[in-house]
């Protein structure tokens, strides 16, 4: 397969070269408070609201660097009718209504795409179904604009999540196509799921993954993500014979906005990261350890104070800034539980995240980030290239409310490596 796009991720923070989003839809329309609560929401989300918000990520990125869409992607490839046959039988069969199958498989690709994400209606032709409080066969994919946690790109493979929940499995079915088939963004992907079986107590999503730098992955272990899916990546690294770091922080287990690290790590630039320091912060509160895989049979598992110490270590000496400030714990949970540390690195200290969280936003001021709206940037009043480091704010009044921020919301296909 000849690609258009050359698949390489070996940092957070190094220049964005393409993405991929997935603007909030009907799926999100089609969301009932029922439905929400199956779909791992708290509340549900006015959907116009959700779109304008989102396109202010999508307009800041769309000027920034290449974007592509999953839907146009999972299109594209609907129209091979042999990975259309293949693909949609799956799912069918994966969530128990193989007789939906061969009405789907007669639909137009772009519908069909469509149908997949935002729900296929029930059909009411037997008592059964006339009966059921279901509206649909296959439910809308409510979570798909969280991009991030379907998979993960590592150098130059992308890695297939393996959701802890039953209800996001049909995300993964469609990412991991998307990878396997499309011309332009076809790549080597690893499915752990399909290695090590559906039942082997391993799941992983990507928002538990940061590739710190070529040679260190930080993961996140929680409600999400499990010591298991570590073990079959030492066993995965080990047979490439590299040396490689991981990092592995354990999470609390609730509230729910800590269900991936990166609701409470993340990078910004060569020198800095963003923390919720009463997670990330203290001293052994929560484990922090380092996986130190040497060549193909030696590996070393050590225990850390904590992550910025253990990143130093490894010669990330990185200056941390506290979500919501540093003295006050309400306000640095408030804004942690609206994303207040989840941002998305364009470049070297070029960040985007929630407006929101100001006092989030006084702190990487003080630490001598520019403070840029969305609009500004879409409509040419601030050039990202000559703005040095800054920070971008979108909206996120009713996008906060999904239960992720701008990391979540994007993922990364290509960087520039970092100098």
């Amino acid at each position: 397969m000849k690609n258009n796009f050359e698949i390489r991720v070996d940092s957070e923070i190094g220049r964005l070269r393409g993405v991929i989003l997935h603007r909030p839809g009907a799926e999100v329309a089609n969301m009932t408070p029922e439905s929400a609560q199956r779909a791992l929401y708290s509340d549900i989300l006015n959907p116009t609201v959700a779109a304008e918000e989102y396109g202010q990520i999508e307009g800041v990125l769309e000027r920034w660097t290449r974007v592509f869409r999953i839907k146009d992607l999972f299109g594209d490839i609907l129209g091979n009718p042999r990975i259309r046959a293949g693909l949609v039988r799956r799912i069918c069969e994966a969530e128990g209504v193989p007789d939906v199958a061969e009405d789907l498989l007669g639909m137009p690709s772009a519908d069909l795409a469509s149908v997949l994400i935002e729900g296929v209606p029930l059909v009411k032709d037997n008592l059964t179904r006339f009966l059921s409080r279901d509206r649909f066969s296959l439910p809308p994919l409510h979570n798909f604009f969280f991009t991030r946690d379907s998979a993960v790109t590592v150098g130059d493979q992308v890695y297939i999540s393996h959701m802890a929940n039953q209800v996001r499995g049909r995300e993964t079915r469609i990412v991991e196509a998307v990878f396997d088939h499309h011309p332009e963004v076809g790549a080597p992907t690893v499915n752990p799921a399909r290695l090590e079986g559906p039942d082997s107590g391993l799941t992983i999503e990507g928002g538990d993954v940061l590739v710190a730098a070529e040679d260190i992955l930080i993961i996140g272990i929680g409600a999400r993500t499990t010591p298991r899916a570590v073990d079959f990546l030492i066993e995965r690294f080990k047979q490439q014979g590299r040396d490689r770091h991981i990092l592995v922080q354990e999470l609390p287990r609730s509230p729910e906005s800590f269900i991936h690290l990166d609701m409470v790590f993340t990078l910004l630039d060569r020198d800095r990261c963003l923390v919720f320091k009463p997670v990330i912060g203290q001293t052994h509160r929560y484990d922090t350890v380092h996986i130190h895989i040497r060549g193909r049979q030696d590996v070393k598992i050590t225990e850390e104070d904590n992550l910025p110490r253990a990143l130093a270590k490894l010669g990330m000496d990185l200056e941390p800034l506290p979500c919501g400030g540093a003295s006050d714990r309400w306000i640095q949970e408030r804004e942690q539980w609206h994303s207040g540390a989840n941002f998305f690195a364009l470049a070297p200290g070029k960040i985007i995240g929630y407006g929101r969280n100001t006092n989030t936003l006084e702190v990487l001021a003080g630490a001598g980030f520019a403070v840029v709206t969305a609009d500004d940037v879409i409509a040419g009043k601030v050039d990202l290239e000559s703005a040095g480091r800054c920070v971008v704010t979108v909206r996120g009044s009713e996008l906060a409310r999904g239960g992720g921020g701008c990391r979540c919301m994007t993922m990364p296909v290509g960087r520039d490596p970092v100098v």
